[in-house]
């Protein structure tokens, strides 16, 4: 499956509790902050994170790690797409990633506008992932906003793409929370202590429903 998630930071909290609380962990456990916390690497073990190879600095660093996301407020929408189903009702001439774009880009616009931040600049970061691809991706970004039907989206969300390198922290907390949605729509009955730590930060309706609302799964 492919998960794309979004975070959704108040700047002043951003500021000045989120970014400092990611900074002292890595001098905590690195010695410095030029660390870049991607998911797939922490769960390898790989380079630079081969401390966790050891189980007690491992047990600690992901104790610190959900405590401080527990700890941070922001909100999360994220869009979820079963490949295999999505290809077999919707073939190979649509890209699963711009299906979900949209659909994420809607409910953060959605959840901006609930907050009274309609047509008020709000940039989208996403991670680079190549000069061609963030070109494309940029296109696809200006084609949403020119067809939406949502009045005042394309005058809200602006977009901007980062290198991994850039080291930015809303992106690192966005990686880290991917892919523990994908297995809670994978195997939802599975115990899954990361997603039960994010879901309280997910968009909910008035009524607390998440699905459709913060986590919207297309096949």
């Amino acid at each position: 499956m492919f998960v794309l998630a979004f975070c959704i930071f108040h700047i002043p909290t951003y500021v000045g509790q989120i970014v400092p609380d990611v900074q002292r962990l890595k001098f905590k456990y690195f010695g410095h902050d030029m660390v870049v916390l991607h998911e797939t690497e922490i769960r390898k073990q790989a380079p630079p994170f081969e401390i966790l190879r050891d189980q007690n600095v491992r047990g600690e660093f992901m104790s610190d790690m959900n405590d401080l996301i527990i700890r941070s407020p922001f909100a999360v929408t994220a869009s979820v797409i079963l490949k295999e189903e999505y290809r077999l009702r919707r073939g190979e001439s649509t890209n699963p990633y711009h299906v979900a774009l949209e659909l994420g880009l809607e409910r953060v616009f959605l959840h901006l506008q609930s907050l009274g931040q309609r047509g008020r600049p709000t940039r989208v970061v996403f991670e680079g992932r190549g000069k061609k691809e963030d070109a494309e991706l940029e296109l696809e970004f200006r084609r949403i906003m020119d067809r939406t039907q949502m009045q005042g989206m394309a005058q809200t969300l602006d977009f901007l793409c980062a290198s991994k390198q850039a080291n930015s922290t809303g992106l690192q907390v966005a990686d880290m929370i991917a892919r523990p949605i994908g297995l809670h729509v994978l195997r939802p009955e599975q115990e899954n202590r990361a997603w039960d730590i994010i879901l309280p930060k997910m968009r909910t309706s008035p009524s607390g429903r998440v699905d459709g609302y913060g986590l919207k799964v297309f096949a």
